[in-house]
């Protein structure tokens, strides 16, 4: 908006001093008046006060007086409109939301970029608030955009697959890009725009289709989500073992039941690196419990026994409260 406003103000400017020296300089030429009275007869000529001439004009005078009139109209006119259109119209909101929309997102760090407002990216942004985790959303429709914004959430109109709309959206700064347009071939465009620009940037894609999946760990997403695929899996859980999908639900759900699954990662600064779990003993000590452990660089190790060694750089994947998980993970990472 700066780079239109201000040749237009500067056009009002010239164009207002072009009346006062104009009306200035032809009262002077046609009346032989002195510059003072010239330029006193064009201010209150062009401001329509009424105060009295301070002589009779001339038949000349006369006209030019009724020119110099309604040039002047014609000015406060334009002038009017230019600083409406600048300030008080629909468009300049938009802009000055714009720039607040952009000087809040400034100040995000270590935050998500969600690109897509559609169902699925309106449950992620619902959970990301849930885990009071910082974000925001990229839409390239306006409409999704402005519903985004009227729900208190950080939103930026534009194609996330453009460099520069993942600059305005901090990349730079971001944890996790998470992409889930509807499009396969757009997920695919964004995550290598984002990998081209953040090479150390964790990236989740959403894949409607499989042969889609290999396409998008080749451009550079760290993960791909199936949504079809995880639903199906899903809904025949449900039949097979009702118990154990109804238990997880809870589980990883339900607000009312304070049992939580968390991710620790252990720091190599944490008194917890080289011990035992049995030395550990997170149950009676925490409240928690270690289901699995993902050691530095080894697969996945299920079910852990008490002679396990918990090593610098390990993710436990642990159970308990909310409260027990906290200070765990305070244990396991002191910084």
């Amino acid at each position: 908006m700066r780079k239109v406003a201000i040749p237009r103000l500067l056009v009002i400017a010239l164009l207002l001093v072009a009346l006062l020296l104009g009306g200035t300089a032809g009262y002077h030429w046609l009346e032989g008046w002195s510059a003072l009275d010239s330029l006193y007869m064009t201010v209150i000529t062009l401001t329509t006060v009424g105060f009295s001439e301070i002589q009779t004009p001339s038949p000349a005078g006369k006209v030019f007086t009724i020119l110099l009139i309604l040039g002047g109209v014609g000015a406060y006119a334009y002038a009017f409109s230019s600083l409406f259109n600048l300030f008080l119209s629909d468009a300049a909101r938009k802009n000055r939301q714009r720039r607040r929309r952009l000087h809040m997102i400034d100040k995000l760090s270590d935050h998500v970029i969600v690109c897509g407002y559609g169902r699925m990216g309106s449950q992620i942004s619902a959970r990301l608030e849930d885990e009071q985790l910082p974000f925001v959303v990229i839409d390239v429709d306006e409409k999704a955009v402005e519903l985004c914004e009227r729900s208190g959430r950080h939103a930026l109109h534009g194609n996330a697959a453009n460099e520069e709309t993942l600059k305005l959206a901090g990349i730079s700064r971001a944890c996790s890009l998470i992409t889930v347009t509807d499009a396969d071939a757009e997920n695919v465009f964004v995550v290598l725009t984002a990998r081209g620009l953040r090479p150390d940037l964790q990236v989740i894609a959403r894949a409607n289709y499989e042969d889609s999946e290999s396409k998008l760990l080749r451009a550079g997403a760290n993960r791909v989500i199936m949504p079809y695929a995880i639903a199906g899996r899903r809904m025949v859980s449900l039949v097979t073992r009702p118990g154990v999908a109804d238990f997880l639900d809870v589980v990883m759900h339900s607000p009312e039941l304070e049992l939580w699954l968390e991710e620790i990662v252990l720091s190599s600064d944490s008194s917890l690196a080289g011990q035992s779990l049995a030395e550990v003993n997170p149950r009676s000590e925490f409240g928690v419990t270690v289901l699995a452990i993902y050691p530095p660089d080894q697969p996945l190790l299920t079910y852990p026994d008490a002679p396990t060694r918990l090593q610098a750089g390990a993710r436990l994947i642990a159970m308990g409260t909310r409260d027990g998980l906290q200070r765990f993970a305070k244990r396991a990472s002191p910084a």
